[in-house]
């Protein structure tokens, strides 16, 4: 299947749960949140998880932010995977998920600034972090998160689960648990701390994301901010660390606006 074809599967599923997903992101005003599952047909989402690649062609990202593994370059793996990518661009399914979640002027992100796909192995994390708040090109502002969730049996307890701090990352989290063919939404802006907690299974979780950016910000005032991350609330040596990161990472993009060097995570159709 391509990805228009992939794209209207989605559509029509987002229309059916349209109602039930729209209370869900109404009811979390904190950090505005709701999920489907079952999104596409059970034999296509399996067809989907065997299609990823192995962990080692993928880039690796090891730091006291994050450890998981990484991909933009889209030709260089199973062409289904470029496909389901992008279905999440298609019209009609940025039709619906504005019309869900209420979010002006959506686009999708043909370059995958930070989308494409994911693994995280076993003790993998995302610590909790604010996404930085535009495009590459600091035209846009960065709106909505699309993770779509493909390792089969996922469970709570096998942990690399969506984790939502509405009250900051010092705060307890809200859990959506990373359960196969459930896609989640979210919004991202100045407050919407989130995380990937600890894969405690032995197994990879799979996840194809998607960014959409707008021309207005959430809410009625501008703002600008790189990625920011913090330690756990347990985390206390870590949280000083990454404090520190996230303030030198801030002057930076004051006097670098455009930053100091291209980012390595888009999708370069001519390289």
């Amino acid at each position: 299947m391509d990805r228009i074809e992939i794209g209207r599967l989605i559509e029509q599923r987002l229309i059916a749960q349209a109602a039930d997903m729209q209370a869900q992101w109404r009811g979390h005003a904190s950090i505005r949140h709701c999920f489907v599952d079952d999104l596409l047909p059970p034999e296509l989402a399996q067809r989907i998880h065997a299609a990823f690649p192995p962990p080692a062609s993928m880039m690796l990202r090891k730091n006291l932010r994050e450890l998981k593994y990484v991909s933009a370059q889209m030709d260089r793996h199973d062409p289904l995977l470029e496909e389901i990518v992008f279905a999440f661009q298609q019209p009609g399914v940025l039709e619906q998920v504005r019309a869900i979640t209420g979010l002006r002027s959506l686009y999708p992100d043909e370059h995958l600034y930070a989308g494409g796909i994911s693994v995280m192995g076993h003790g993998h994390f995302l610590n909790p972090h604010l996404d930085n708040s535009h495009d590459k090109d600091r035209e846009r502002y960065r709106v909505l998160n699309l993770l779509y969730y493909v390792s089969p049996d996922w469970s709570q307890a096998d942990g690399a689960n969506l984790e939502l701090w509405p009250h900051g990352p010092q705060g307890e989290p809200i859990t959506v648990v990373s359960r196969f063919n459930r896609l989640a939404l979210m919004v991202t802006d100045r407050t919407s701390w989130h995380s990937v907690s600890a894969n405690r299974s032995e197994r990879p979780r799979c996840c194809v994301s998607n960014y959409y950016f707008s021309d207005h910000p959430v809410g009625d005032a501008d703002y600008f901010h790189p990625t920011s991350f913090r330690g756990r609330p347990e985390q206390r040596v870590r949280d000083l660390a990454l404090r520190a990161d996230a303030s030198l990472r801030g002057w930076v993009r004051k006097l670098f606006p455009k930053g100091l060097r291209a980012t390595r995570h888009v999708y370069r159709r001519d390289r």
